[in-house]
């Protein structure tokens, strides 16, 4: 199998290349010091942010460099793995709902819920398989006002290849958690499918949306996602050369990423990796192909798990070094906001 570390390239005089903020001038600084497992992760409309913490199921809120805690979800289980709660994103009309959006375990399945903050989680979407390890997780509103979701295989690879289940997907719903008018199975929440364990999501300026997804003992990958494509998972780790599946844009192998979360800051893509312990940044072309990756922070912070853009500029980044694999350090965890 070839490694794949761009997309193809286009004739020069079609291609404009959207140059990043250079690498060397990156800067790392703590807004936040020892969290337990900080994983989802969202902005509100004053700027102050709400995170998760994975095995505790509390939502913390991080303001005026002050952390306190918002609500503990009391049917939130981790898994003695990677699940817990997970994935979190503020209702495009929080201003005036105060709901945000909720990925957790519970001893039964994985699930999606809104929560008006203090109240009871309402579930939207019950019966997503869980398991110890590939529990996806990441929740985010796209530009067209819907919510995404990332599953992952539950360690049970055929289920990605099967369009009638929630596993191994991306899936696309309204905040009520039906299946997004104009979604590519008919009345089906499956938006993409193929997928082992991915946990990145993040839209480009043209609404072009890209995915980070950990492979097994090989290729990890960032993949364009387009409703109703096969992204290959398990028939495919890494570029596959089928026509029956979407190649990525970018692999790496295993040790050098383990990717969890994407953002798109800048004219750059950025990955966060867990077992490769840095920061990925790839030039962004405006015909949405992908250039060389560069490593930021190798080995500096530890297992970095999400990234997403602040309302003041930055690029926030938090590690996850409290968990099984990592070896935190007396500060962990942190969220770090990123200069360049």
């Amino acid at each position: 199998m070839i490694r794949r570390t761009s997309a193809i390239v286009a004739c020069a005089a079609a291609l404009t290349l959207v140059l990043p903020p250079t690498a060397s001038a990156a800067e790392a600084t703590p807004v936040a010091t020892g969290l337990d497992i900080p994983w989802g992760l969202t902005f509100l409309p004053d700027s102050s942010a709400l995170f998760t913490q994975r095995d505790t199921g509390q939502i913390m809120s991080l303001k005026d460099g002050q952390v306190t805690e918002v609500q503990r979800i009391e049917d939130s289980q981790p898994t003695d793995g990677e699940g817990g709660l997970m994935g979190l994103a503020a209702s495009p009309n929080f201003a005036s709902d105060q709901t945000v959006f909720i990925f957790y375990s519970t001893v039964e399945d994985n699930r999606i819920a809104k929560v008006r903050l203090g109240e009871a989680p309402q579930p939207i979407l019950t019966g997503i398989a869980k398991n110890q390890y590939h529990n996806g997780g990441r929740l985010a509103f796209g530009p067209d006002g819907m919510l995404y979701a990332t599953t992952g295989d539950a360690q049970d690879p055929d289920s990605s290849q099967d369009v009638n289940s929630l596993n191994g997907k991306i899936l696309r719903m309204t905040p009520e958690g039906a299946p997004a008018p104009g979604n590519p199975f008919g009345d089906s929440l499956v938006y993409s499918m193929g997928h082992r364990n991915p946990q990145g999501l993040a839209w480009d300026g043209a609404g072009r949306l890209f995915s980070a997804e950990l492979g097994q003992n090989t290729w990890d990958e960032v993949n364009r996602i387009e409703g109703g494509k096969n992204y290959g998972w398990p028939v495919c780790e890494g570029q596959c050369g089928d026509a029956q599946f979407v190649d990525p844009l970018v692999t790496w192998p295993t040790a050098e990423a383990s990717p969890s979360g994407l953002a798109i800051h800048q004219g750059a893509v950025y990955v966060a990796a867990l077992r490769g312990q840095r920061l990925w940044q790839i030039p962004l072309n405006d015909d949405g192909t992908l250039g060389q990756p560069t490593a930021l922070f190798q080995g500096e912070f530890g297992r970095l798990r999400t990234v997403l853009p602040a309302p003041d500029g930055t690029l926030w980044v938090t590690t996850s070094n409290q968990d099984n694999n990592g070896v935190p350090s007396p500060d962990d965890d942190r969220i770090l906001s990123v200069t360049f």
